[in-house]
């Protein structure tokens, strides 16, 4: 029975809506529906958001206003930061790792709470919120993507919310959160709840334990509302432009603390993109991740369960992919020795002969042109002369002295023949490891240029085995 018809994949009351689109999808959307026209100066006002466009310019038009028109007292802004965490873990921990990612387990007191906070952020329900979200990680840097950050910064942090969408989303399943009573009742009950938490609580709370009506509405509604959106809208934006890629390069996520910083902990994109069920944002005790301690203290509190946590050898792995993805580079730009492949094969009268025209020493079955490098020896010009047309594997190996790997790499890079015969180095692996200079003991090489271990097998035909566990 195929996964689309097997019922206990999924409920057949409500099915997934992604469960049969095909498997190129992305590319069979993009060629076969068009986007709408260009946004020109002449249409540009026809096609703003301005519901959004309300929501976003009158909130910091009153929050300014406040500004010149009201005192700030202690209370008040103590009060504003405490609210701009709370509101804004509303989005990260809930909207974002419980609801949009499934990252943990929360009990139904912690659910409404993250819901009622949530809707304080005013930046639409759960429902919405995540079915963008998952479209956004289905469909990254892809014009299926709701705020791809292939389209610009400014796009990505508020285009696409007050502009029209040229395209409509990819499809993204939200089937779970349709059965969700917490999620149901945010999303019937959203307009009372963003006009309460949003300017009623911060307005009420300070008016009535210190008097501060107008500096609670300005400073605690206005001004955190307008600081919580553009918090949260820089994980779109500013968490796809600044910083590192240390987990995968392949698409615009990137990891910076600054990012963190202003996004209460999802400045940690590049390894959110890449595990984004992990509860976490940050790996590291140092990084500044509240979010991540926020969820780890409920847990402690029996409010959270579940944490999941990709497996840290896998995560380890997409550190050293990319760390190895550098130092490719590195090795790349490097120039290296001829390959022994490319030298000539020379007896060993040949060597003595040519070695009677110019100075060639013979170390390690490699015959090196030491012309170069005469008169800046170390030891003097004649401790080169004298080993010419001589085997100098001895004293180069630590006879005489014991070379640096500088001097191992050098060396190399002055090969220009194989004694033949001189050196059986495949029946001797001492010999064969002392032959290597020491910055191509470890190298990075690509799988295609490497021959792969089952490449026989698999020309052999299929085996019969299962695969091992």
């Amino acid at each position: 029975m195929s996964p689309t018809t097997d019922p206990k994949a999924f409920d057949p009351i409500d099915p997934p809506i992604d469960i049969n689109i095909p498997d190129n999808y992305v590319q069979h959307t993009l060629k076969s529906t068009k986007p709408l026209p260009p946004v020109t100066l002449s249409n540009f006002w026809t096609e703003l958001n301005w519901l959004n466009v309300a929501i976003l310019g009158i909130t910091p038009t009153i929050a300014l206003y406040g500004l010149f028109t009201t005192k700030l007292t202690w209370q008040t802004a103590l009060f504003s930061v405490l609210y701009y965490y709370i509101t804004g873990l509303g989005i990260t921990a809930g909207y974002h790792r419980l609801w949009a990612h499934r990252s943990y387990n929360a009990s139904l007191p912690l659910q409404y709470f993250l819901a009622i906070a949530g809707a304080g952020a005013v930046e639409g329900s759960i429902h919405w919120w995540s079915r963008g979200h998952r479209a956004h990680h289905r469909y990254t840097d892809t014009d299926l993507d709701p705020y791809g950050a292939h389209h610009g910064l400014l796009w990505s942090h508020i285009g696409w919310m007050i502009v029209n969408p040229r395209r409509r989303p990819g499809v993204a399943d939200i089937s779970d959160l349709r059965k969700n009573k917490v999620v149901k009742f945010q999303h019937r009950w959203y307009l009372p709840l963003i006009l309460g938490m949003g300017f009623g609580v911060p307005t009420v709370l300070p008016g009535l334990l210190w008097g501060d009506w107008r500096g609670g509405f300005f400073f605690a509604g206005a001004a955190r509302l307008c600081f919580v959106h553009h918090s949260t809208f820089c994980v779109n934006s500013l968490a796809h432009w600044l910083g590192e890629a240390p987990f995968d390069d392949k698409h615009t996520p990137r990891d910076h603390v600054l990012t963190a910083l202003v996004t209460i902990g999802e400045g940690y994109h590049n390894f959110h993109h890449q595990f984004p069920m992990d509860y976490r944002n940050a790996i590291k005790w140092y990084q500044y991740d509240p979010t991540k301690w926020f969820i780890a203290t409920c847990q402690k509190l029996g409010l959270a369960s579940h944490l999941r946590v990709f497996p840290d050898n896998e995560v380890r792995k997409g550190q050293l992919t990319m760390q190895l993805k550098k130092l490719r580079a590195q090795q790349d730009i490097l120039e290296w020795p001829t390959d022994s492949n490319e030298l000539p094969v020379v007896s060993w009268e040949s060597f003595q002969e040519q070695a009677q025209s110019r100075p060639l020493v013979l170390i390690s079955g490699y015959i090196h042109d030491v012309s170069r490098f005469m008169d800046e020896h170390p030891g003097g010009r004649h401790l080169l002369a004298k080993n010419i047309g001589r085997d100098a594997t001895t004293a180069f190996f630590g006879g005489v002295y014991d070379h640096s790997n500088a001097a191992h790499n050098l060396l190399a890079m002055m090969r220009v023949g194989v004694l033949h015969g001189g050196f059986q180095l495949a029946e001797d692996p001492e010999k064969y490891e002392r032959s290597i200079p020491p910055s191509q003991k470890l190298r990075v090489y690509r799988a295609t240029e490497m021959t792969s271990p089952w490449s026989s097998a698999l020309s052999d035909g299929e085996s019969h085995h299962g695969l091992a566990g």
